[in-house]
């Protein structure tokens, strides 16, 4: 892969300070290990065990591994909402990010692909002292999205190469703004073998790039992590007012912060289609995917590879999880620290 499409400026100023008033005004943002969909199968996995997993096993990009196993999880545990997904419009005004001429044309020329449906815009939120994880993003096949297939499994789908008649191409354009330490964007443009390059975020720019496919994370945001000792799920972060911000457990304020020791993005993700013919084979389901048809596929190449003994393996269905994501999903090398 090529390196990102570097956006810069997004967009005018006065629509820059729009995205910061609505990313304010939005309300409570929750951690992520809170989102997902009840897709059903494997509840025990969370929605990106594969990710999560892989992060504390290595400590991340450069193996910095915490003694205590609850702060290293809270170092990638961020805080994500969503503001746009499909027909449904969660932060009114997000409108005119989700449909802006430079994101669509950007996402044009990253696939060559004319016809581009904007699909999801969401937030993400990153205190000082937290990561992200180095993982792939999720992707989507017809009749297989988010909504009814675990993250994980979306994510194995992918990486097995099974499923490549169903793919939906997709651009994700990370937009930043305000400030903020460290937390470059860490990509792998050779893949997985090879080494990461960094894009390093300003205020008002965006990296346009295929995240399905190119490993990517996020380094550490630089500031004082003493609070993310005290993270635990079901928290939130809410915005006070005059760029305050408070870390909270219920009505419990566990901590403060500055708007400009944030780390806060907005990823924009678009379906990108050769014509409208098949544009229009997906809003139409002509050539949908089901989760039994995704199973069956997926095991019989277990089979084939000599992981399982045959289709009627008896592992429950966590443990085929585990054993689908340890099969297919091959994460880079861990680096070298930087110096500091």
């Amino acid at each position: 892969m090529a390196a990102p499409i570097v956006l810069d400026p997004l967009f005018d100023n006065e629509e820059a300070d729009a995205v910061v008033r609505l990313w304010h005004d939005f309300g409570d943002y929750g951690l992520y290990s809170n989102e997902g969909f009840d897709t059903g199968f494997a509840p025990e996995l969370a929605q990106r065990y594969d990710a999560a997993v892989n992060f504390v096993r290595t400590g991340g990009r450069f193996g910095r591994r915490d003694s205590d196993r609850d702060l290293m999880a809270a170092r990638t545990n961020y805080f994500r909402e969503t503001y746009f997904y499909g027909d449904d419009v969660l932060a009114p005004g997000i409108e005119a990010f989700a449909h802006h001429r430079r994101l669509l044309d950007a996402a044009r020329a990253l696939h060559g692909r004319p016809v581009v449906v904007p699909a999801i815009v969401y937030a993400n939120i990153l205190l000082p002292g937290q990561e992200l994880a180095v993982h792939t993003d999720v992707p989507e096949f017809r009749g297989a999205n988010r909504k009814v297939v675990p993250q994980w499994l979306l994510v194995v789908m992918f990486h097995s190469g099974l499923f490549e008649d169903w793919r939906m191409p997709i651009a994700t354009g990370i937009a930043y703004f305000g400030g903020g330490q460290g937390g470059a964007l860490a990509y792998y443009p050779d893949g997985a073998t090879g080494p990461a390059a960094t894009y390093a975020p300003r205020h008002n720019t965006a990296a346009m790039l295929d995240t399905d496919s190119t490993f990517h994370g996020v380094d550490r945001v630089i500031g004082d992590e003493a609070p993310l000792g005290e993270l635990r799920p079901g928290m939130t972060l809410h915005h006070e007012g005059d760029g305050r911000w408070t870390l909270r457990d219920g009505e419990r304020v566990v901590a403060g912060y500055d708007t400009d020791v944030l780390r806060y993005s907005v990823s924009w993700k678009a379906y990108c289609f050769s014509d409208e013919r098949e544009q229009a084979a997906w809003a139409s389901h002509s050539d949908d995917l089901d989760l039994a048809v995704i199973l069956e596929r997926l095991v019989a190449d277990l089979c084939d590879r000599g992981r399982v003994g045959g289709t009627d393996h008896g592992l429950s269905d966590a443990e085929l999880g585990r054993l689908l994501i340890d099969t297919y999903v091959k994460f880079p090398a861990i680096a070298t620290a930087p110096a500091g």
